[in-house]
């Protein structure tokens, strides 16, 4: 009978052991494969995810909403919060290993009629203990280790999407400033054109027609004033609201004053799973899910509890006596699951169907991450390369402005076309002005698709 129990012990002991195991990465071959372009994938480790937010943003403006952002924000609060909740919960899972005790002190009076009152007390200090031999308790507590590193990288993930949301807009108000300033003097050159072209009518050499075309074109660009400084209001409100405080007018410097790298490093794939903090939640997520699966697997397997309890008591049995005496017990249980209409297997079903939906969401979070670094990539590039163009335009447009002056002085040649030269060379600067901006935009992106903006 002894070896029986014995090897009843050792089998169950062996088809146990599976429920300690820890999580391990899954094998992720996409990752190396991630970058588009065979000029991302070379061997160099260095990243502009290296930089913190302060040296990447050197405007000392922009740093100090930066960081009135990480003070005041409130979804970054609430996700500071969120975090220390799981802390509380992984606290709570670590002393689950310890006993409970509770203290449950009672009292009895009682009287029969014609009886004598009796007075019973009972002073005593129960414990229970529950013995982890099958991992309830170990993998309820690497579930939540699993959860707080689940908050911590949200945490992460906000606070970077933050700082780059914060730089976007403020280098989307400097993008504007720069337009509205293009703008108007777009709106003062259609206002000379219209001054001349009103005395050319009356001179009789042009017709009302060409009046009316011109002073609608003026027309067009006040209005374009207008949106803009419309769209410069709500860009300072919605920044006031990130910041954490009321609307109010944005201290800031000016787009031509911005510094960026002229050569962006990308580092290696590998980089993503530990810096990106959305990755990093997506794992962690599946860890989480990974220890629920072996929750639901030992749920199959006996609950052992050691339980016992000590007093001082005059009510010993049904007698009672003074002074007391002390009464002490001491059991242990062992409850194994037989029957509990298909409640175990079915947890077992849903926490295994929920692990593999943790895995394909970690995967498809490996692509995402893979797909933002190409296109902000991309985004600079392209934006470089049109704002090297463009430079060479103006170039040539403020050449031909000067010509054409030179020429009116010189020549018969129609004022007319001196502001047609000029209204050229002002669209140009507005283009070159959006353009340096979604450069600046690729450098945001793709500083924030590394993983970057740690505090």
């Amino acid at each position: 009978m002894k070896k029986i129990i014995i090897c009843i012990c050792l089998s169950v002991g062996l088809s146990s052991c599976s429920i300690y195991r820890t999580y391990k990465r899954l094998d992720v071959s996409v990752v190396d494969s991630l970058y588009h372009q065979p000029a991302l994938s070379a061997d160099t480790t260095a990243s502009i995810a290296d930089l913190s937010w302060k040296e990447l943003f050197t405007d000392s403006q922009l740093q100090s909403l930066i960081e009135k952002g990480l003070c005041n924000n409130s979804d970054l609060g609430i996700a500071r919060l969120r975090a220390k909740e799981a802390e509380a919960l992984l606290k709570s899972a670590r002393l689950s290993y310890l006993p409970s005790l509770d203290l449950s002190p009672q009292g009895t009076i009682s009287k029969a009629e014609h009886g004598n009152t009796t007075k019973s007390y009972d002073l005593a200090v129960s414990a229970s203990w529950e013995i982890d031999i099958f991992g309830k308790l170990t993998n309820a507590k690497r579930e939540a280790r699993a959860v707080l590193g689940q908050n911590e990288a949200y945490r992460q993930a906000v606070q970077t999407q933050l700082i780059a949301t914060i730089a976007n807009n403020y280098y989307m108000l400097l993008m504007l400033d720069e337009q509205l300033g293009v703008t108007r003097r777009t709106a003062e050159n259609w206002a000379e054109n219209l001054r001349v072209m009103k005395a050319l009518k009356r001179a009789g050499q042009t017709t009302d027609m060409a009046v009316a075309q011109t002073e609608a074109s003026k027309l067009s660009v006040d209005a374009s004033l207008l949106s803009l400084e419309r769209q410069i209001t709500e860009l300072e409100n919605s920044l006031s609201a990130l910041l954490g405080t009321p609307s109010a007018s944005i201290e800031r410097s000016t787009l031509d004053t911005q510094f960026f790298p002229d050569t962006l490093l990308v580092g290696v794939p590998l980089q993503l799973l530990q810096r990106r903090p959305d990755v990093r939640q997506s794992e962690a997520e599946l860890a989480a899910a990974f220890y629920v699966t072996n929750q639901a697997v030992a749920a199959f397997y006996p609950s052992i509890t050691l339980g016992g309890s000590a007093g001082w008591t005059n009510a010993a049995g049904a007698a009672i006596t003074n002074p007391g005496q002390w009464l002490l017990s001491a059991v242990g249980s062992l409850v194994q699951p037989l029957f509990n209409r298909g409640q175990n297997i079915a947890n077992l079903e849903v926490a295994k169907a929920q692990q593999e939906e943790a895995v394909l969401s970690f995967r498809q979070s490996l692509l995402d991450a893979g797909m933002e670094v190409n296109n902000a990539l991309v985004q600079w590039q392209t934006a470089r390369g049109r704002l090297q163009l463009e430079e060479q335009q103006i170039t040539s447009l403020a050449s031909a402005v000067r010509s054409a002056e030179l020429l009116m002085k010189h020549s018969s040649q129609n004022y007319l076309e001196v502001l047609t030269a000029r209204q050229t060379l002002l669209q140009a600067e507005l283009d070159a002005a959006s353009d340096r901006f979604d450069e600046i935009q690729g450098v945001i992106s793709l500083y924030h698709a590394l993983g970057g903006g740690i505090y």
